[in-house]
């Protein structure tokens, strides 16, 4: 199954159909679906994707050799392995004459074993391949070492590229377009995240708590490893950065207490932050209506996978290797899982005002929305436009009391624009209020006040329409 990727498929088909030259760099965490873009980019034209593989230069040259000869139905030269890369390029030169996409997945690999390919390539693509019909594609799960490799000055292939894709994790509103279930949705992006290859492990027919113990909670699941193997691929010292995963996983989340807790200095935390960052598994953020410079940046984990592994896979892992899932889930997963999810639905909520703020689907159009906090006074998301400010609550709880909960936005508020120093009085203020179901039927709070079940906005993600700005419960 292939989920989404729409924007990056239809950007590359519009490529291909013009018969310029390309040289495409796809990139993005191990996991994310690189290769499966590529695979079903290809489908319907004529194309090749060379998976690298860690292995000597000569053997690396052979499986090269092999599959290009075969793509290129040159039965004649069954036997024949090209002695460098500089003959492996002239030989595609001898078939320039077609559009063909040409593929190499896990692009370091094959660098590692051979520092100068990418001078290379540099060379044929300035002396041939950029007046050709070539549609080139390097790709690796290395972010860091990709750019290195084709992004910065120093590279020699730097200045060469057509276009680059860094290939994300999939976002809340595509797990809900895959399920079609609102608060399977939300459980599946809680424990799964926006990782392809995760989700599709899921069995969504079933319960949270049944894919959990299956796909995760066992010794033999490929998804109960994953994690260490993904990290010990990427980083020379993992007891550090999972010592650094776990404590921010628990919800210590700022530079000091991080340092203490660790007992590593500030100075290595803050280097192992910014490489846990490029590999888009930590992230900071900073409160709504602050620079980026901002000295009150707490760091999360953007992996939900990661997230949920860290907080209660990690530290039980004697536990599975034990056989004791079940016992697991019983005694610690399902107490804890929904305050686990309630820090989870927020950003699933964060995804889908963005998406209804691209709509118009909201009673402003927002240029930031982000969450809020000063010392011990918290807001979930804060959306500000140029004249309007509109502060979100978010309850996973069934029967929310809209009542008490906007007397208390009233509140905090105040706090905002106090320790903001800001004016309110030329701002048009609105309170959104988000539960999976709320205590009362009706609340009349006003007209700048919305509530929001999961019902309303599921209707308003399935219908897309401007006629649920203003819905009530």
């Amino acid at each position: 199954m292939f989920l989404d990727r729409h924007d990056e498929m239809h950007s590359l088909n519009e490529r291909f159909s013009d018969s310029s030259a390309e040289f495409i760099i796809i990139y993005g965490r191990r996991r994310v679906g690189k290769s499966e873009l590529i695979d079903q980019f290809i489908t319907d034209k004529p194309g090749l994707r060379i998976l690298a593989r860690e292995e000597t230069h000569d053997l690396q040259l052979k499986q090269v050799s092999h599959e290009l000869i075969h793509f290129y139905n040159d039965s004649h030269l069954n036997s024949v392995i090209f002695k460098d890369w500089d003959s492996v390029f002239s030989y595609i030169r001898s078939h320039a004459d077609r559009r063909v996409v040409l593929a190499y997945d896990e692009f370091p690999y094959l660098v590692r074993e051979d520092p100068s390919l990418p001078s290379i390539i540099q060379y044929h693509w300035d002396t041939w391949m950029k007046d050709s019909q070539i549609f080139l594609i390097l790709s690796g799960s290395s972010i860091r070492m990709m750019e290195e490799m084709t992004m910065q000055y120093r590279s020699p292939l730097y200045g060469r590229r057509t276009g680059q894709y860094l290939i994300k994790p999939l976002r809340f509103i595509n797990i809900l377009d895959y399920c079609q279930d609102f608060e399977k949705a939300v459980h599946l992006f809680a424990v799964f995240g926006g990782t392809p290859a995760y989700l599709l492990k899921a069995d969504i027919t079933k319960g949270i708590f049944e894919n959990i113990t299956q796909k995760i909670l066992r010794e033999d699941s490929v998804m109960f490893r994953d994690t260490e193997f993904v990290l010990q691929t990427e980083v020379s010292e993992p007891r550090y950065y999972f010592s650094i995963l776990r404590t921010v996983s628990e919800g210590i989340t700022t530079l000091s207490k991080i340092s203490q807790n660790t007992g590593l200095e500030t100075a290595t935390v803050s280097k192992y932050l910014q490489t846990l960052m490029s590999l888009q598994l930590i992230r900071r953020e900073i409160p709504a209506g602050e620079s980026h410079r901002s000295k009150r940046g707490q760091y999360f984990l953007s992996d939900n996978y990661f997230s949920f592994w860290f907080r209660y896979v990690y530290p039980n892992t004697k536990f599975v290797e034990m056989g004791k899932g079940e016992e697991l889930m019983h005694n610690l997963i399902q107490p804890t899982f929904a305050a686990y999810v309630g820090r989870k639905f927020e950003d699933c909520i964060q995804d889908l005002i963005w998406e209804f703020n691209s709509r118009e689907l909201l009673p402003f159009v927002f240029q930031d929305c982000r969450r809020w906090w000063y010392k011990e006074v918290e807001i979930d998301l804060i959306a500000t436009g140029n004249f309007d400010t509109m502060f979100c609550e978010v309850k996973w709880q069934d029967g929310v009391n809209a009542m008490s909960v906007y007397s208390h936005l009233i509140e905090k508020k105040e706090t905002y624009f106090t320790s903001h120093k800001r004016k309110k009085e030329d701002m048009t203020l609105y309170y959104l209020i988000i539960g999976k179901s709320f205590l009362e039927k009706t609340y009349d709070l006003g007209d700048n006040v919305i509530l929001w079940d999961i019902s309303v906005i599921h209707d308003m993600f399935r219908n897309r329409c401007s006629h649920a700005i203003h819905p009530r419960v």
